[in-house]
């Protein structure tokens, strides 16, 4: 009871998988492939918006074609909800500029529950 308002919960696979069966990357075998282009991901407590869905792909599943959220704004977004603020962990290094979301990412606000699109 009340573990959520401080316990992010993040389940995600490793890619998304293709629609189809693709023999010729198989060896002439039938098979399914990686996709990269879309994936799922659920976030749970710690700040997200219960009961939502964000981001939507075309019929077969192979691109975005609402509501994208990059990976980077993923990870912008989960260290908001742990009270980080990711452009403050840039580091430069060889005269570029590094952290964990890149040099990119925002935060994805759409995810996030009212009381914490301020905090961070």
């Amino acid at each position: 009871r009340g573990l959520l308002e401080n316990t992010l919960v993040l389940w995600g696979g490793e890619f998304g998988r293709t629609s189809m069966g693709e023999p010729e990357i198989h060896g002439g075998e039938p098979g399914r492939d990686h996709h990269a282009n879309c994936y799922s991901i659920w976030l749970a407590g710690g700040g997200i918006q219960g009961g939502q869905v964000v981001g939507r792909t075309d019929e077969l599943g192979l691109n975005v074609v609402e509501d994208k959220v990059h990976v980077h704004d993923l990870q912008a977004t989960i260290l908001h909800c742990l009270g980080l603020d990711h452009t403050n962990l840039t580091y430069r290094h060889m005269g570029r500029d590094f952290r964990l979301t890149d040099v990119e990412g925002n935060v994805a606000t759409k995810l996030l529950r009212t009381a914490y699109l301020a905090a961070g």
